[in-house]
């Protein structure tokens, strides 16, 4: 992997970006007066230097500004990104589990309902034999009274 490559994978700008920042610095400004251009003459004023200098450190702050920008959105479209990989797993994780407690509430729901059945018929039975008892106690008491 050549370093060109690496830079566009670290910081998410591409080398057709890349070589057109390197030209916009390569070239003069022509909005900035008296701007010069690295082939010009060495005859030239000091101060048109220095504004040149400034101009091109100023472009260089903009270049690295703006190179930094682009990574920091990029990183905080990764961020979002992240949050919401996170939250639909969350989301499916919580639905999961709310499917599982649905399905155990649904059977004890049908396990109460079938032992209120089954208690209900055994107090039928209850009732059933103790009228039975009753009575076969009244005949013992008839019974032992004649004897």
């Amino acid at each position: 992997m050549s370093g060109g490559d690496q830079l566009v994978l670290e910081t998410g700008i591409s080398l057709p970006d890349v070589e057109e920042l390197l030209s916009l610095l390569q070239e003069p400004d022509p909005t900035i007066p008296n701007s010069v251009s690295e082939g010009s003459n060495s005859n030239s004023n000091p101060s048109n230097q220095e504004v040149a200098t400034d101009s091109s450190l100023d472009m260089d702050r903009k270049q690295k500004r703006m190179i930094s920008n682009r990574e920091s959105a990029r990183r905080s479209r990764w961020r979002k990104k992240k949050r919401l990989e996170d939250i639909t797993d969350e989301l499916s994780r919580l639905n999961a589990t709310n499917q599982e407690l649905s399905a155990r509430l649904g059977l004890a729901a049908h396990r109460c309902l079938v032992i209120q059945r089954e208690n209900q018929r055994l107090r039928l039975e209850y009732a059933s034999l103790s009228s039975m008892l009753s009575g076969l106690y009244g005949m013992l008491i008839a019974a032992g009274s004649t004897h």
